[in-house]
């Protein structure tokens, strides 16, 4: 992540702005494909900084060069917010491969939950990618997703077979069936005997 010094974000809050863009942390094959229209865009933007960059250097060419860097970047974003619904329709299949690869990791007997990096490494994605592609499709990230289907799974084995509360914890992967308790309640507000009692 890109860290900047405090007085250079005291007096510009584009430094604190981009140490949160997500798309700064994205693989060089998730790069930002734009058409012809958007790249005349960019390329505007650069030639107005390098514009101002080549003049007589005054009070206000750092102003300047500033607000057109935010410029740039508030295109970027919206160039990546078009390009992930766009890819939605390009990989409508990631929401079933996220699922497939936590029911591997369950039906595998792993214990704990798959780390988001190691998700997004088996999908060929950095995880902010993976993350901002999710959340574009399914309104949740990928952290989100790992902690729901479990607990859509337990309601499942609750509501359909006779397995204690334990039994389905070990079976989903929890080293402690109180961690699947704390996290069954945090998700769905009830324990998982009051689920099996109400169903």
């Amino acid at each position: 992540m890109l860290a900047f010094h405090p007085d250079f974000i005291r007096k510009y809050p584009l430094g604190a702005k981009i140490g949160r863009l997500k798309f700064f942390s994205y693989d060089v094959r998730e790069a930002l494909h734009i058409s012809d229209i958007e790249r005349n865009v960019v390329e505007n933007i650069l030639e107005n900084i390098e514009n101002e960059y080549r003049q007589n250097i005054d009070a206000h060419t750092q102003d300047i060069i500033v607000s057109q860097l935010d410029v740039l970047l508030n295109y970027s974003e919206r160039f990546y917010t078009r390009q992930f619904q766009t890819r939605s329709s390009v990989e409508p299949d990631i929401v079933t491969r996220v699922h497939l690869l936590l029911q591997r990791h369950i039906d595998e007997r792993r214990k704990g939950f798959i780390s988001v990096n190691t998700l997004a490494s088996e999908l060929n994605m950095s995880p902010h990618y993976l993350s901002d592609l999710l959340r574009s499709q399914t309104g949740m990230n990928t952290q989100q997703h790992i902690h729901a289907f479990p607990i859509e799974q337990a309601k499942s084995l609750l509501a359909t077979t006779q397995l204690s509360v334990s039994e389905i914890a070990y079976r989903l992967g929890f080293e402690y069936p109180q961690h699947f308790n704390r996290l069954f309640k945090s998700k769905t507000g009830i324990t998982p005997l009051e689920y099996r009692n109400k169903n």
